[in-house]
């Protein structure tokens, strides 16, 4: 069975250590995001998808990121949050079938695991704002159950 929170969590520890090393792609998947995962198919398979995905766009997801942080240098940005700000952006844009609530508050949770105190309130902010920019902006595309606003019909 799928467990996301974790699938999330390695892709963090992944995105981290191939920001360290400078490895590549293929070495981090092997010696860092599927370990503890190789059993659970779902789990894996949702990791990696993450994970590349991540880093096949994140020009764009740190472009979109920059947008709403334009008193914060990305790279001044503690490394953590800026990582978990990316993976929460990739899922708005490139996983239809998450919801926009799931992804702010899985980032929220991990952050505030694997970062600073404050960091929580500063994730949470800045994602609030990305999602109401693509809102604004009619570039947020999700679908399923649960992704539409029952009131209103439009999407949530």
């Amino acid at each position: 069975m799928a467990n996301r929170r974790v699938a999330r969590e390695h892709v963090l520890k992944a995105l981290y250590a191939m920001e360290l090393s400078g490895d590549s792609a293929e070495h981090i998947i092997n010696s860092v995001l599927n370990p503890g995962i190789e059993n659970d198919v779902q789990t894996r398979e949702f990791a990696n998808k993450l994970f590349l995905r991540t880093l096949n766009h994140v020009h764009d997801l740190d472009t979109e990121i920059q947008k709403l942080t334009a008193n914060w240098d990305l790279n001044r940005m503690a490394v953590i949050d800026r990582m978990v700000l990316r993976i929460a952006v990739c899922e708005f844009l490139y996983f239809e079938d998450i919801p926009a609530k799931v992804t702010i508050n899985e980032a929220i949770e991990i952050v505030k695991k694997y970062s600073t105190e404050k960091s929580g309130r500063f994730v949470n902010g800045i994602l609030d704002a990305i999602l109401d920019n693509f809102k604004t902006d009619d570039r947020f595309k999700k679908t399923g159950r649960g992704l539409l606003d029952s009131t209103t019909g439009n999407k949530k």
